[in-house]
């Protein structure tokens, strides 16, 4: 049988907050373009975005210690933190604008308002934490931040975390109340639910990509699977979008594009222990980020996070770390060893070389017993009893490993978008803070790619972004004038 041939504006592939968010920012832009979209599982945000496999915290920096790095001078470089922040803020602008045009509904099932907080023990550490707030909170993002070394108001913010601990250790604790819990997965599948009912768009579930080649006339040839039925189709299109998690890489190496050339893949699974007894879950309402072990990486960063999920209330502690060498939760334990390339081998064994830290930290993770986790999630709450705790494996993340102009072999902890000199093609490739930045990444992804009509779109960016093209961390005035909007329409006040 011939396989079927088609022709569109734009494909997107994977069915996550990346291609639900550039989907329906392009209809809002260009309603005239075709748009299809192909996810091999049978519904959206099963992976990266599911809930269960992302943090959910709404990245601000206002509670990541992670984003503020000290200097060797004992400065607090904030820089990184003012930019997620900014861009967290573009991202819930974009859906307070959706939200005021009828088109997100009932903001409560996706964004939740629940304070930020970071935990600290130890003189040094102590120190550190409040020469980090008095830096910080010069900016408008971060002016409500609050800290106190007193244990009685640290239980006062944080009831579970005191019961118990008899440790005369100094400990300092931060406390935001503007921060939030995102289900990235709810978000997700409204935005696919709206694109799906506007003209021109074709939504494809159980549907594989399984190669992409540029034709001479710059226009991608994407084959795919039908998974119920295995057949194949080729789909023609102008622009393709990869954006399907730890696939990513795999479907960029198959491009064949300059970009997908010395660049590699490392995989690690996150672990997280639920707390099963809602009695002890309803006496947190907080997301309390600690500080990451000397020598452990920044996505080992421990956290006791609540979370909204299915309108329900939860308790998390974690992550831990495993190693499975599948690029995806639902992938190939083949992925890892596929994605080594003639092109990337020296690149793969240059940062095995240099991220002996990284490596001695996963042999570490893996040896953990359960009881070993509860011991550290004591650290958080002294009195947690083991029964009261589950496992859960959470979702698969792929660092980015590439050769910059210092060295080679170089790990990523970021969120990175390729894109092809052309600009026909873009690709997503990362981890965290990326679902939070979704909205400011795909404008700056719009702005590389579709250069000639980008312009005239700024308007009504404008519109449906307050600020874009200002730095709100410098305009306190228009910070907290589009501030009261968006919490208003998000019901985040």
């Amino acid at each position: 049988m011939a396989t079927k041939h088609s022709k569109t504006d734009v494909i997107l592939i994977g069915g996550g907050i990346m291609s639900a968010t550039l989907g329906t920012l392009l209809k809002k832009l260009a309603p005239e373009k075709e748009i299809q979209i192909f996810e091999r599982l049978k519904d959206a945000a099963e992976e990266s975005s599911n809930a269960w496999n992302n943090a959910g915290t709404g990245h601000s920096a206002l509670c990541e210690l992670n984003y503020t790095k000290e200097q060797k001078d004992g400065s607090i470089d904030i820089s990184k933190a003012i930019k997620i922040n900014e861009q967290f803020q573009i991202s819930k602008q974009f859906w307070s604008y959706l939200v005021s045009k009828g088109e997100l509904t009932h903001p409560e099932n996706f964004i939740r308002p629940v304070p930020h907080m970071s935990f600290v023990k130890g003189v040094r550490n102590v120190d550190f934490l409040k020469r980090r707030v008095k830096t910080i909170s010069s900016s408008p993002l971060f002016s409500n931040m609050e800290i106190t070394d007193n244990k009685d108001k640290i239980a006062e913010w944080a009831p579970l975390m005191m019961e118990g601990r008899t440790s005369h250790i100094p400990m300092a604790m931060t406390y935001d109340k503007t921060g939030t819990d995102v289900n990235f997965g709810a978000l997700t599948q409204k935005l696919l639910s709206n694109l799906r009912d506007k003209s021109g768009v074709n939504i494809k579930f159980e549907h594989e990509v399984i190669s992409l080649k540029q034709q001479r006339n710059g226009q991608w040839k994407v084959k795919v699977k039908d998974l119920n039925n295995n057949e194949t189709r080729v789909v023609e299109s102008k622009f393709v979008f990869i954006g399907a998690g730890g696939a990513s890489l795999k479907l960029l190496q198959n491009t064949g594009i300059k970009q997908s050339k010395h660049i590699g893949g490392f995989p690690v699974s996150g672990i997280f222990l639920v707390c099963k007894n809602e009695e002890i879950a309803k006496r947190h309402n907080a997301k309390v980020y600690g500080k990451a072990a000397v020598g452990a990486p920044p996505m080992s960063v421990p956290h006791l996070d609540t979370r909204y999920i299915d309108g329900k209330r939860s308790l998390l502690f974690g992550p831990f770390a495993g190693f499975s060498p599948k690029f995806l939760k639902t992938g190939s334990n083949l992925d890892l060893f596929k994605s080594v390339k003639p092109n990337n081998i020296i690149t793969m064994l240059s940062a095995g070389v240099k991220e002996f830290n990284l490596t001695k930290y996963l042999v570490s993770q893996l040896m953990l017993s359960q009881e070993d986790r509860m011991n550290d999630l004591r650290e958080f709450v002294p009195n947690a009893k083991s029964e009261d705790w589950d496992v859960c494996v959470a979702g698969q993340r792929v660092q980015v490993i590439k050769d910059t102009e210092d060295s080679r072999g170089n790990l990523q902890f970021g969120t990175e978008v390729v894109t092809s000199d052309d600009g026909t093609l873009s690709a997503l490739l990362g981890a965290s803070p990326g679902a939070s930045t979704a909205v400011d990444i795909m404008l700056d992804l719009l702005k590389r790619c579709f250069k000639d009509s980008f312009s005239q779109w700024e308007p009504e960016i404008k519109e449906m972004i307050p600020s874009y093209g200002q730095k709100l961390t410098e305009n306190k005035e228009l910070y907290e004038k589009i501030n009261q909007d968006v919490k208003k329409n998000l019901k985040i006040d």
